[in-house]
């Protein structure tokens, strides 16, 4: 991994023309977490054997933030790049350039996208770590790839609501859940304020219980939900859904809400995901929408 040039870091406003003939990439994901990249059209003919798919960090500061895939010619006439799961890439979102002979990078758009093998993943987690990468587009219109890297990992599946309540189900990757384990709610704005929940467990796979109430009563605020799969002997492991092919679930996967009357006035409460896509629970002053029975 290799700084030899430094891409301006993404521009709100582009030039429609250099939006229009920017080389694109098409990108396909292996399950084991490895991306294939075929460009079109990266830049001048003739100098296709020096070309490489620049990776850069948003926000890059150092040169780990930077890594360098070389372009070959492909079957059908591209150029393909190919990102090994055996290559490390840290946790964020990595903007995706073509970069010719030593020449300006130029920002990739997105082509097609097939991300079929990350549907319903389960990967072994015999590493100790589960490597996640998604290429989408951006707001701008230019690929990316989100990146998560988190050892050990716990992935959350099915959420039910019923009876005032939330029943979180998942998987542990990378780790053992033992019969100490249990689950915490931690207020994000005082971290000292936690309610712990007990988790049953079968396996890799584990449920815990949240009762909306017992958050709202300490005001409006989000909290963030933990895994403690051997106790305080252990990791704390953030929830999280990444093992599927959406890069941003805040605006895509969301729940109905449970209204709580407290001293602070009707609230309500609700399980949403970040912008990382980690596993959290809103408060806030009651609003329209959905309610949960």
């Amino acid at each position: 991994m290799t700084a030899l040039a430094t891409p301006h870091a993404e521009s709100h406003a582009e030039d429609d023309h250099e939006a229009s003939t920017a080389p694109r990439a098409d990108c396909v994901a292996d399950s084991a977490g490895g991306l294939t990249f075929d460009v079109t059209d990266p830049g001048e003919a003739g100098t296709q054997d020096a070309a490489h798919l620049l990776l850069r960090r948003r926000d890059a500061d150092s040169a780990e933030d930077y890594v360098r895939l070389p372009l070959s010619p492909s079957a059908d006439g591209r150029l393909r790049a190919a990102l090994p799961s055996t290559v490390e890439l840290a946790e964020g979102r990595w903007n995706a350039y073509a970069q010719v002979a030593g020449g300006e990078p130029r920002r990739l758009r997105p082509g097609v996208n097939d991300l079929r093998s990350l549907v319903d993943r389960a990967p072994s987690g015999s590493r100790g770590h589960v490597a996640v990468r998604i290429p989408y587009a951006t707001k701008q219109g230019n690929l990316s790839v989100r990146s998560w890297l988190r050892a050990p990992h716990a992935e959350a599946g099915e959420i039910e609501l019923a009876d005032g309540a939330m029943t979180v189900h998942g998987r542990i990757y990378g780790t053992s859940l033992t019969d100490a384990a249990y689950a915490e709610a931690v207020r994000r704005a005082e971290p000292g304020l936690v309610h712990r929940a007990e988790v049953t467990a079968e396996g890799p796979r584990f449920a815990f219980g949240l009762r909306h109430g017992l958050l709202a009563e300490s005001g409006p605020g989000p909290w963030d939900l933990w895994l403690l799969p051997a106790g305080e002997s252990g990791p704390r492991v953030r929830l999280a859904r990444i093992l599927d092919d959406v890069a941003d679930k805040k605006a895509i996967f969301t729940y109905p809400v449970v209204r709580c009357d407290t001293e602070h006035g009707v609230l309500e409460a609700g399980p949403y995901y970040t912008i990382d896509n980690d596993l959290s629970v809103r408060v806030r002053e009651a609003q329209g929408g959905p309610q949960s029975p």
